[in-house]
């Protein structure tokens, strides 16, 4: 099943309720579904005739909040993820928009594909997204005490604190990030006889 047209004819037969949209974008195939549809959906993928996509070789956080210079309309936090079926030989991409823009809220499929289980930490840990059923939410690459979610549009790029170890008191700190100003552009830009022998 190669052939997207017969993908997405296929899916558009099996999820005709819980498909909001479908588009083919560079050899591949991405349906959106709803939220409350998830768990359902994703388990027909993996069983379902036809269907069979056994891998889960992705799942992203998305902030849409400044997709397209701002002109994006709709919810902000999304989750995106990549399936493939060997026994088809074709691709999906399936996405689904958390309800609540200050609360992102989404089923984990962690039961469905046990690789999602550290995927859907990182979405968690960078975006704040929260799954349902998770067996074990928490942070997988931020410290313990780290506070925010570094991959949202609005997380300042600085940070809020810094981390550094204190020979004095012997521990590590915390402390309100200090940012020094420097020149950053190149010494090719700056110097107008750079490299001139």
């Amino acid at each position: 099943m190669a052939d997207l047209n017969v993908l997405a004819t296929k899916l558009s037969e099996e999820f005709s309720e819980c498909l909001v949209s479908s588009m083919e974008a560079l050899g591949e195939l991405t349906i959106v579904v709803r939220a409350r549809d998830l768990s359902d959906v994703m388990l027909k993928l993996r069983d379902g005739d036809g269907l069979r996509f056994e891998q889960l070789t992705d799942l992203c956080g998305m902030d849409y909040s400044t997709y397209g210079d701002g002109a994006w309309e709709g919810k902000r936090f999304a989750v995106v993820y990549h399936l493939i079926s060997v026994a088809n030989n074709c691709r999906l991409r399936v996405r689904v928009f958390a309800e609540d823009d200050d609360f992102p809220v989404v089923a984990s499929v962690n039961d469905i594909w046990p690789a999602a289980n550290w995927f859907e930490r990182e979405a968690f840990d960078l975006y704040g997204i929260i799954f349902t059923g998770h067996p074990d939410l928490r942070r997988i690459l931020t410290d313990y005490g780290f506070i925010g979610s570094p991959f949202r549009k609005d997380f300042p790029l600085s940070g809020h604190v810094e981390m550094r170890y204190d020979a004095e008191q012997r521990r590590v700190i915390y402390q309100p990030v200090t940012v020094e100003p420097r020149e950053v552009t190149p010494r090719i830009v700056r110097e107008e006889n750079f490299g001139c022998n």
